[in-house]
């Protein structure tokens, strides 16, 4: 059994912030702690008005090598692109 603690990842919501961004890692025996952990280390100015902590191991994502195979469907979606569309002359500026 190791006797490391798992890693948690830290994201803060501003004072003035609509979302939370990620600021950082720390190690924490549970979410309790990594919660009142990343209190202390990433909001000693009270800049944060909310903080989430993930468990590392919890989180998926995709590797940037596979960036080409995960987004080129959407090139084959033209009517994403905003070119697709005409725009009335009476809608203004866009």
């Amino acid at each position: 059994m190791s006797s490391e603690w798992p890693l948690w990842e830290v994201f803060i919501r501003g004072q003035h912030g609509l979302s939370h961004r990620h600021v950082g890692s720390l190690h924490a025996a549970d979410a309790e702690h990594a919660i009142k952990n990343a209190r202390d280390v990433y909001t000693r100015r009270k800049e944060g008005v909310s903080i989430w902590v993930v468990e590392a191991a919890q989180i998926a994502a995709s590797s940037p090598d596979d960036k080409d195979a995960l987004y080129d469907p959407a090139d084959d979606k033209v009517y994403r692109h905003p070119t697709f569309f005409d725009i009335p002359d009476d809608a203004g500026a866009m």
